[in-house]
């Protein structure tokens, strides 16, 4: 008996709903386009999560690593951040280190268009 070719997987109806009631359509929410130092930095926390903010700065040559995580989180990017009270890096202590994640869902970020549509 021969097993029928894959499909595309469709949500179930309460997800449809979800995504209806939050975004009105759910096929216009798809994630922003990223370009420059937010989509360098968006890769390197993705390939090499956690990821230490002084790796960004000092291995990658991206000055600003909290500003580009800043940006991204602006465009509902669910980018995590723990602070570490002390980390050993290139032989120093550095102190309030900065470790970056993605969080799950990586887009939106949870509550994203939530507050997107009260301040409009």
């Amino acid at each position: 008996m021969k097993t029928p070719a894959p499909t595309e997987v469709k949500a179930s109806a309460l997800e449809q709903r979800h995504s209806n009631v939050v975004s009105g359509h759910s096929s216009e929410r798809k994630p922003p386009v990223i370009t420059g130092q937010c989509a360098e930095v968006y890769n390197l926390i993705s390939q090499h999560q956690p990821l230490l903010s002084f790796v960004i700065t000092a291995e990658h040559a991206i000055p600003e690593a909290a500003a580009r995580v800043h940006n991204l989180r602006a465009k509902g990017f669910n980018i995590l951040t723990t602070i570490l009270p002390e980390v050993e890096f290139r032989g120093s202590i550095r102190r309030n280190a900065a470790l970056y994640s993605l969080g799950s869902p990586e887009w939106p970020a949870p509550g994203f268009f939530e507050n997107a549509e009260v301040s409009e």
